[in-house]
């Protein structure tokens, strides 16, 4: 197990929590939709934000003073401090109970859930499971578990992650996940992480072979996809990470039928699974 990660003091952060509020206006309505693409439109008041409107939403910030050398803000706040350099979204599930709508005032409540420490194959990771409930005026609209995971610097970063089993889609769609995409969607999210923007410290200093495309951008394109298959928004959309993907080739939107509703997939120009999902 890495030196210096004191499990017994992270997992003195379980029940941790925090609150945050921000508003749907229609400006940020536009920048969500054309940052997937999508037509912008001229956004009302009462519109159906996108499914994940709430990670563009209420996000946190601190000084430059308070950021690490990875663009992350400094640990030890409301996240425990894990002394792991490196921090990836791992998957999570949402439930959808009713929609985000523009002129929306949106609270973000939090709660650290867990903290575990594995020794897995590329070394020692830690676990950190954070609950969300998305309320608007309306009530609760989005109950989410987040997986957080860190690992080491030692650990394997290009594409050395867990290939799944090819399968063949009954529907594929194309997406130029390239820096543009990339770029605006750090900046709607706020999300200042450097491998999603900054080639030269993704590729130096972190040894992936170009920029990361965001786990939570492939959810949210894999969420609109089973939406657009669906007819309707899910009501459970889970997701989970096997393997990086990255800029410099279209990566693809892929669904088939499952016994329990869709089962979808992100996957690289070579077919390799990224993000492995399932909605309903």
């Amino acid at each position: 197990m890495s030196q210096g990660l004191d499990i017994e003091t992270l997992r003195g952060w379980i029940g941790r929590t925090d609150t945050a509020s921000d508003e749907v206006t229609p400006q940020k309505a536009r920048e969500m939709r054309v940052t997937l693409d999508q037509d912008p439109g001229t956004p009302q008041a009462g519109d159906a934000a996108i499914l994940t409107a709430h990670w563009c939403l209420a996000q946190p910030t601190v000084p430059l003073r308070g950021v690490g050398p990875d663009g992350h803000p400094a640990r030890g706040g409301f996240l425990p401090p894990v002394p792991l350099p490196r921090r990836m979204w791992a998957g999570g599930e949402l439930q959808f109970l009713d929609a985000v709508r523009v002129g929306d005032a949106v609270t973000r409540a939090s709660r650290i859930e867990d903290v575990v420490v594995k020794e897995g194959r590329t070394g020692t990771l830690c676990f950190v499971t954070v609950a969300h409930e998305i309320s608007t005026p309306r009530g609760l609209a989005v109950r989410e578990r987040q997986d957080i995971v860190y690992r080491g610097v030692d650990a394997p970063a290009g594409g050395q992650g867990k290939a799944e089993p090819p399968r063949v889609p009954s529907w594929q769609e194309s997406v130029d996940a390239g820096p543009v995409m990339l770029f605006r969607y750090s900046a709607i999210t706020f999300n200042s992480h450097r491998i999603h923007y900054d080639r030269t410290y993704c590729q130096v200093e972190e040894g992936y072979p170009g920029l990361v495309v965001h786990g939570p951008l492939q959810a949210t394109l894999l969420v609109e996809f089973a939406a657009r298959l669906l007819g309707r928004p899910p009501e459970v959309f889970s997701f989970r990470s096997v393997r990086p993907i990255f800029d410099g080739a279209p990566l693809t939107l892929n669904a088939v039928e499952g016994t329990d509703g869709l089962e979808l997939w992100t996957a690289d120009v070579e077919g390799r699974a990224a993000m492995l999902a399932q909605a309903r």
